[in-house]
């Protein structure tokens, strides 16, 4: 499913218009946005829950040309699915 098929399926679900339904849509994407960049837990009941995960720096070795590369620190958002939803998966 892509974000068209979301705005698509809220539209149909709720009657609303293409505009309204990419708006609702739109902010709530943009909502979890803004709690990754300040570093919260993002979390929907019975659904999920998104977390950033810190990485530190470390030297890689390039496979092909056997060079070492120096990897900085990082952060990555995770997604955890609530038992619920593991369950209902694997029925």
């Amino acid at each position: 499913m892509n974000l068209l098929e979301v705005i698509s399926a809220l539209r149909k679900e709720r009657g609303m218009t293409k505009t309204n339904a990419s708006k609702a849509v739109r902010i709530f994407f943009n909502s979890i946005k803004e709690a990754f960049e300040k570093g919260d837990r993002v979390e929907i009941r019975e659904f999920c829950s998104f977390f950033m995960k810190d990485y530190k720096s470390y030297t890689a070795i390039n496979p092909r040309t056997k060079e070492k590369i120096f990897i900085g620190k990082k952060r990555l958002p995770f997604f955890k699915c609530s038992k619920k939803l593991r369950e209902k998966v694997n029925s």
